[in-house]
């Protein structure tokens, strides 16, 4: 039996168009959510800006309450994804939280993810942080990674150091994923 290829999917950008301007996208609904990692940011910054208000005479002191995150999902996108011939991975730094807070919004099983070795870590060739994780990850598999950061170093490097086909699908984050790049995974799928 074959297998489908992965389609491995980020959040924010192609999910969450975070970057439209100003107001919300049509056939977008607003959630506003507390994953783990948006809460603990909002803690260290809450704690910085304390810090430096004792320094100050007339600082505020900063809300115990954390304000949740705007997230804008579009609930057709999960029954679309899932109508697409491959195995659908969580390539996002919400990691397992995707789960929680963003596939049930949009109609999607749970799903596995990609465990990262370090978030955020600058690479020394110049590759976004995911890259090297998401090649060991496919371990071989066909792949189409979803992301709003990619360049052209992570499709090359990819090319050299991943012996399966695979496709890097930037998606621009002020839009999320459209009618045209559903098209582009469908033909991708069909050619692999």
């Amino acid at each position: 039996m074959t297998q489908q290829p992965l389609l491995l999917l980020d959040v924010d950008g192609p999910l969450n168009p975070f970057a439209a301007p100003k107001r919300r996208p049509d056939g977008y609904t607003t959630h506003r959510l507390r994953p783990t990692w948006w809460v603990a940011k909002q803690e260290r910054q809450a704690a910085a800006q304390a810090r430096q208000a004792t320094r100050a005479k007339h600082a505020k002191r900063p809300v115990g309450r954390v304000k949740p995150l705007r997230v804008w999902l579009n609930p057709a996108h999960g029954p679309e994804l899932l109508a697409l011939p491959y195995e659908l991975v969580w390539a996002t730094g919400w990691m397992s939280e995707a789960n929680t807070h963003i596939g049930p919004n949009i109609g999607l099983p749970e799903l596995p993810y990609i465990r990262w070795t370090e978030m955020f870590a600058e690479d020394p060739d110049g590759l976004h942080w995911k890259t090297r994780d998401v090649v060991a990850w496919a371990d071989g598999r066909p792949f189409v990674w979803v992301d709003d950061e990619l360049g052209p170093q992570d499709a090359e490097w990819i090319a050299e150091n991943h012996p399966g086909p695979a496709l890097t699908l930037h998606v621009n984050p002020r839009t999320g994923l459209l009618a045209d790049d559903f098209a582009t995974l469908r033909d991708w799928a069909a050619a692999a």
